[in-house]
């Protein structure tokens, strides 16, 4: 194994853009990009990987802990990025793999103090080039364009009242209901996502593409993350816009209520994975900034038994609690009815799994997925929702589903649409239109 300290260098979306015109010079798979707070650290740049579709319990497969680690050795080194998608539906266009995953023994890390790291699982220098990329990136050349249409009104109203229905029928205590923006983009999605991650600064951000296409994560949410035997979960539950008082979110009832619910399931789910007795809250409610809005988050914390793997902790855990309901089986089968289509990627986890610094894995919510259709059009979809409580309201769930897409579809937007898909005035069949820089 072996680390270098690099210094100072470039910001995570400028090294990113550098890192993707060298893979394209010579001719390797696009970098992959974590960015945010991963791994105790600001970003982990992946130089070149091979992501290619897996089986969903090998996506996150554990790598071999190397038998010798340098003092001080890499905190993260190498290891292996991908995707499980939403699992009860089939999905349709933009119709990525169901998981995808590649393995790296070379990333480079930028630490909370602004230093980058070269760090390998083998013996090799970091080479002139990539040290350049970070050091002195070039200028950002690559461009974006979306066409997006926005979702049914109705259609999304109807599942909320549906499962309103549910709830007052006692089949359901809460669900998270459902919809997507769908587009046609042209340009280079790895563009997009550095645009993304520059402009909004999610917490929970990964990047990484294949031959099938590409997966732009501006998550806020942890999934789960496991460091040696120790579990956390941090469930988001409750939405209110940046523009609001923050203090509103936690005095609302139902904001509080779908929170308290949605953690209890989170507890129930590493429990499964869990020494007994070692499941805790650690933070309870409370209130944090994410792009375009205020979060209600939870922390959940256990310590795992000795023989559970990151296999036995999806096949307990996943889908997220957060993205599903409760009771979450019976919110699950409920959900494929009110929702007019398939999931995809969203609601799924994207993230990391490392064989020296563990396993961190976000909810894949503010994701947008970028595929092909059958007739080779370019085409994506970004997928939005809400829990839905008893105290529900139709009206300002939908307009939480426009609050959560703003960020994104507002990038570079100009003004005056970006405005309206705020205010909930865009039409069901408008298209609002993003564009990044030049195509």
């Amino acid at each position: 194994m072996r680390m270098e300290r690099l210094g100072r260098g470039g910001t995570p979306d400028r090294v990113l853009t550098a890192l993707a015109d060298r893979a394209r010079r010579l001719g390797i798979p696009a970098p992959a990009a974590l960015s945010g707070d991963w791994f105790s650290s600001s970003a982990i740049l992946v130089p070149s990987l091979e992501a290619g579709a897996v089986a969903p319990e090998e996506a996150f497969a554990e790598g071999m802990v190397p038998a010798t680690r340098p003092d001080g050795g890499p905190l993260v080194g190498g290891g292996r990025v991908g995707f499980v998608a939403y699992p009860d539906r089939a999905p349709q266009q933009p119709a990525l793999p169901v998981a995808a995953s590649g393995w790296t023994d070379t990333v480079l890390r930028l630490d909370h103090t602004g230093c980058w790291w070269y760090e390998t699982l083998g013996d090799e220098p970091c080479p002139d080039e990539l040290s350049v990329a970070v050091t002195a990136p070039a200028a950002p050349a690559g461009g974006w364009h979306i066409d997006w249409t926005a979702p049914d009104r109705e259609v999304h109203r109807h599942g909320v009242q549906q499962c309103l229905e549910a709830i007052r029928a006692g089949e359901v205590y809460q669900a998270c209901v459902c919809t997507r923006f769908t587009g046609v983009w042209d340009g280079d999605p790895l563009a997009f996502f550095a645009d993304g991650i520059a402009r909004t600064a999610p917490a929970r951000a990964v990047y990484l593409q294949g031959p099938w296409g590409a997966v732009a994560s501006l998550s806020p949410e942890l999934f789960v993350s496991l460091h040696g035997d120790t579990l956390r979960s941090s469930p988001i539950k409750g939405t209110l816009p940046l523009t609001a008082d923050p203090a509103a979110l936690r005095a609302s009832v139902k904001d509080v209520a779908e929170n308290v619910m949605i953690v209890d399931l989170v507890r129930n789910d590493l429990s499964r994975v869990a020494e007994t007795g070692t499941v805790t809250v650690e933070e309870l409610l409370a209130v944090r900034p994410a792009p375009g809005v205020w979060h209600l988050v939870s922390t959940v914390a256990a310590t795992r038994r000795p023989d559970a793997t990151v296999a036995d902790l999806l096949e307990a855990a996943f889908p997220p609690a957060s993205v599903t309901g409760c009771p979450k089986l019976r919110a699950r089968d409920l959900l494929m009815r009110w929702e007019p289509a398939p999931r995809g990627v969203y609601c799924g986890t994207v993230g990391m799994t490392s064989p020296l610094a563990g396993t961190e894995l976000n909810v894949a919510i503010r994701t947008v997925e970028f595929g092909y259709g059958p007739d080779g059009s370019r085409v994506c979809a970004l997928g939005v929702g809400g829990g839905i409580t008893i105290d529900s309201d139709p009206d300002a769930e939908w307009q939480e589903c426009l609050d959560k897409a703003a960020s994104i579809l507002a990038l570079s937007t100009p003004r005056e649409p970006a405005e309206e898909a705020r205010s909930g005035r865009a039409r069901p069949r408008d298209v609002p239109t993003s564009t990044g820089r030049s195509c």
